[in-house]
């Protein structure tokens, strides 16, 4: 395939990155058929009929996403997902169904026990994406058990947070694997800088921060070059509103990978992820051009 790239874009490009790329050329267009892995997708019960699992699947092939880390509102939409497309889907489990969500999970009657209950039926590999909105010093004893819960799995632990808590969770349990929703959704790059330098088994996906990412390049480019082992991209489907704009919510975050060098941009987009999860992601993916 012969692409054209626009001589002002590309120089564009090459300036952004020249300080952090080592002499490397940009990957620029060519980021269109590299692979991406979405690492923040919920299939929540309102997307079930406006969505269903071949309409996720269509929507991902036409934006060359091979893989996705699925967590839902209740557990049976990842489940169901799961089902129909094994080979596209990393389950992980979300605490939240009927009346327990992101602001009651913690203090919900059985949780724990619904959590070991699923984990025990359903073969996920991370537990989340769950929200911790403040500390307060009695749920340390809960969220202790859901470090502990993790480890003895081996599995993840996806959060929403700023930076306290994930600091929390850490020092709970040190052997935890914590992937930081939304880079800490509003902190600063710095701070994420920060964290991620801490902490070696850190990770973040970038959902929900591509707009900022792209406007505040020079604070974030050398973020994404010291820490481009850790960081992945995501969707965050967590309503339809998403999902219809899913094709657009890819490209642009393959609009700030293209900024960097390949092996940089083919890290965050798929690589990272495929070492962090132990699945193979095929490359290039074949995306559906009809229409």
């Amino acid at each position: 395939m012969n692409l054209r790239f626009p001589l002002a874009a590309l120089a564009t490009l090459i300036c952004l990155s020249a300080s952090a790329d080592e002499g490397h050329d940009p990957i620029g267009e060519a980021i269109k058929d590299v692979p991406i892995f979405d690492a923040h997708m919920h299939y929540k019960e309102p997307a079930w009929g406006a969505y269903p699992p071949e309409t996720v699947i269509e929507l991902m092939d036409k934006s060359g996403v091979a893989m996705a880390l699925v967590s839902s509102t209740p557990d049976e939409g990842t489940i169901r997902l799961f089902e129909f497309a094994p080979d596209r889907v990393v389950p992980e489990l979300r605490p939240y169904h009927g009346s327990v969500g992101s602001g009651n999970w913690i203090n919900a009657d059985g949780m724990l026990d619904y959590l070991k209950d699923r984990l025990e039926r359903h073969p996920h590999q991370g537990l989340g994406e769950f929200h911790v909105h403040r500390l307060d010093p009695d749920d340390r004893p809960f969220l202790e058990d859901i470090a502990a819960l993790a480890v003895d799995n081996d599995i993840l632990i996806h959060v929403h947070s700023g930076a306290d808590p994930v600091e929390l969770f850490y020092e709970l349990e040190p052997a935890l694997t914590i992937i930081w929703a939304h880079a800490g959704m509003s902190d600063p790059p710095e701070k994420v800088d920060e964290m991620l330098s801490r902490y070696a088994t850190l990770y973040a996906d970038t959902s929900f921060r591509e707009n900022d990412i792209l406007s505040n390049w020079e604070r974030w480019q050398p973020v994404i070059m010291r820490h481009a082992d850790r960081l992945m991209v995501g969707t965050d489907t967590w309503v339809n509103s998403q999902w219809a704009n899913y094709e657009g919510l890819i490209a642009t975050n393959r609009r700030w990978l293209a900024r960097l060098p390949r092996e940089t941009a083919e890290k965050i987009a798929f690589r990272n992820a495929q070492r962090l999860f132990g699945r193979e992601i095929k490359y290039p993916v074949k995306k559906d051009t009809a229409g």
